[in-house]
């Protein structure tokens, strides 16, 4: 990683620190996010994972349309370090424990590489 990818992703990263403190008390159910990038097809190539619990609290985020809330309140972070998501609904996804547990064992590595 070269000099200025890691301080785009210092950037990045508190962004999302701050993303995650406000889901944490605004979203049911939301647990955690992370984000990958590959800077060789920045910022195209950024990616942010929000999980929740549960299935179940996933289904409710959609129906509530907290999914909408999220992915704008990512974009607007962002935007704050000139970072422009060109596909927000692609580049921020949403995911949760128990499918992990279902269908990985629990393995985020694993998971997060397909």
């Amino acid at each position: 990683m070269r000099k200025t990818d890691k301080k785009i992703d210092n950037a990045i990263r508190n962004e999302l620190i701050e993303v995650c403190d406000i889901a944490l008390i605004s979203v049911d159910g939301f647990q955690w996010l992370t984000h990958e990038v590959n800077y060789d097809r920045f910022p195209a190539s950024l990616k942010v994972v929000c999980v929740f619990n549960t299935d179940a609290q996933l289904l409710a985020l959609k129906q509530q349309e907290q999914d909408v809330f999220l992915r704008n309140l990512i974009k607007t972070h962002l935007n704050k370090v000139n970072v422009v998501l060109k596909d927000v609904r692609g580049q921020v996804q949403f995911d949760s424990e128990e499918a992990c547990e279902r269908s990985h064992g629990g393995k985020w590595v694993l998971r997060l590489a397909n």
